[in-house]
């Protein structure tokens, strides 16, 4: 695989701060049941990388100590971690609300049949991967017979109330492009995506996350390969809108990778740039201190997010 870090480091790219931290993302390991072309952390299922026990015990107390609202759960697919459920029920217990960033298809993984029944009851958010509302494209991005289950997988949450006007049970689902081009505007995107998916499959959500693709890990590589790297750049470069640096994830976002570091965003997190400050921030400094109000880690990747109408982990900004 080719290392693109080389590639990014030196950047032009305004320098940006911190404010208050709101959510805890946190990588929970990267085991993964699927091995996706765009996935920028090159999960799959021969990975080994899980959180262990130590480091899992200090995310509830963290969250009290920092006051954070929102725990977001990524991975991998962060189910297939042993210690998920526990987590997820602390975490509510604790009265913060839980993301869980679901690739849909682990519902039928062997000892996930009641993964669905049990988010519902604990009212985890759903924010599923859909790169199309079509199989061609959805098989081609993420493996034959992906898009099939993922269906399957929608039809079942939404008969537990999951995108359901009134429910409160809320389901997004995510948004990448095949290639190396610009997402679609997010609300024509999203008229398409309701009109296409309640027509031919009678599923409903709540909103869809448009997300630029990263050149970064798995996607990167193969933009290498086919000599399409900079040409990449140049559109995300070619595109920065300066108004989206006051939404950009990173202001009030800490991703946590599965031993317990600290970085500014995921994307930060797979180049291995940690959080300004430290030479190893971890999990654990975050029970006495904050980073409120630190600058932020920047590469060219950064332009990812800032880009046309702007990228994020809550989609278009």
């Amino acid at each position: 695989m080719h290392a693109t870090l080389p590639l990014l480091e030196q950047t032009d790219f305004p320098a940006i701060h911190r404010r208050q931290l709101k959510t805890l993302q946190v990588n929970l390991g990267y085991r993964c049941n699927q091995s996706c072309l765009h996935c920028h952390v090159n999960a799959g299922p021969t990975r080994t990388e899980m959180m262990d026990r130590q480091t899992l015990d200090l995310i509830v107390p963290v969250l009290r100590a920092r006051k954070i609202s929102t725990l977001d759960l990524t991975g991998g697919a962060p189910e297939l971690h042993e210690g998920f459920r526990d987590l997820v029920v602390a975490a509510r217990t604790a009265g913060v609300h839980v993301i869980d960033r679901c690739n849909l298809t682990i519902v039928f993984e062997p000892g996930q049949q009641n993964l669905a029944e049990f988010l519902a009851a604990h009212r985890v958010e759903v924010v599923a991967s859909m790169p199309c509302y079509s199989l061609e494209n959805v098989d081609k991005q993420r493996g034959k017979g992906v898009f099939d289950k993922s269906i399957a997988a929608l039809q079942q949450l939404n008969e537990l109330g999951y995108g359901v006007k009134d429910s409160g049970l809320i389901l997004n689902l995510v948004y990448n492009p095949q290639g190396p081009v610009l997402p679609s505007d997010q609300h024509a995107l999203t008229a398409d995506y309701k009109r296409q998916l309640r027509n031919h499959f009678g599923i409903e959500f709540n909103g869809l996350f448009v997300l630029t693709n990263m050149p970064i890990k798995r996607f990167g590589s193969t933009l290498v390969s086919k000599g399409q790297f900079h040409g990449y750049m140049n559109l995300l470069k070619t595109n920065h809108q300066p108004r989206n640096l006051d939404q950009v994830m990173c202001r009030s976002l800490v991703s946590v990778d599965w031993q317990g570091d600290l970085y500014d965003c995921d994307f930060n997190q797979q180049l291995g740039l940690k959080i300004v400050g430290q030479a190893r921030p971890h999990l654990r400094d975050l029970l006495t201190g904050d980073i409120d109000g630190n600058p932020i880690s920047v590469a060219n990747h950064c332009y990812g997010c800032t880009a046309g109408n702007g990228s994020s982990c809550g989609g278009a900004l």
